[in-house]
């Protein structure tokens, strides 16, 4: 398995969003049950899921935590020519009011709405545990992973400090983003999230993410790819994981 194939995986863990949650039926002993999720992802780089405590998935992950999330690329006319990745898990409620405070904050940045039926409705925080991924970029491109997860330096009080300015601060910045990349721009974008790899915008209810030139694993690092992004005229394509 190349260093690059796990980059790849991750990245497609980073650009979408939603995925099928796929579990061991309770009510149907043996077969498995699938249903979609959305995401994001934690401190640790593991897919974060917000359940409802009356749905058959969650009755399944109480009885079997044993789990997979299954995610492709969006709007692929060939879904079997595209990137696609089987990641395997073990799903465990957040518990405790600090974890699932911190967990909220990211999660709802992302999908805002979610914070009423949060509210109105018995929903918990679930993370998917990684034990081992298999990925296809494409035809003959196939892989199992066992290592894909990467922590988040950021995660917490800097990546929020960095998202609430560049969305006060710097709003003309990210619609340039949109624009060199070909996003969507009917509406005005919004910066949700910050990782060493790149950035996430929210566009209405979409969500999409964009890979920085290179790593950043300080906020300075950040600061500066952000500053350089703001003045390119094209996007930078992201360098190879093994340069």
């Amino acid at each position: 398995m190349s260093v690059d194939a796990a980059k790849n995986a991750r990245e497609l863990l980073l650009k979408e969003y939603r995925g099928v949650l796929s579990t061991h039926s309770k009510a149907m002993p043996g077969f498995p049950f699938g249903s979609v999720v959305p995401y994001c992802l934690d401190a640790e780089g593991r897919p974060l899921i917000l359940i409802s405590r009356i749905a058959q998935h969650t009755h399944n992950l109480h009885k079997d935590a044993k789990c997979s999330l299954l995610v492709g690329e969006r709007d692929a006319d060939d879904v079997q020519a595209v990137g696609r990745l089987t990641y395997l898990a073990e799903a465990e409620k957040l518990n405790g009011e600090a974890v699932i405070e911190v967990a909220a904050e990211r999660y709802y940045r992302y999908f805002p709405e979610s914070q009423n039926y949060h509210k109105a409705h018995d929903f918990d925080f679930w993370v998917l545990k990684p034990v081992r991924h298999r990925y296809i970029g494409g035809f003959g491109a196939i892989h199992w992973i066992d290592q894909l997860t990467l922590a988040n330096p950021f995660a917490g009080k800097a990546e929020l400090s960095m998202v609430e300015h560049m969305n006060s601060d710097h709003a003309k910045a990210i619609a340039h983003y949109v624009e060199l990349t070909g996003l969507p721009n009917g509406e005005p974008a919004k910066m949700a999230g910050i990782d060493p790899e790149g950035m996430h915008l929210r566009i209405g209810q979409a969500l999409y993410w964009l890979a920085f030139p290179g790593p950043c694993n300080t906020p300075t690092q950040v600061r500066e790819a952000l500053v350089f992004l703001a003045h390119a005229d094209q996007w930078p394509k992201n360098p190879p994981a093994d340069a």
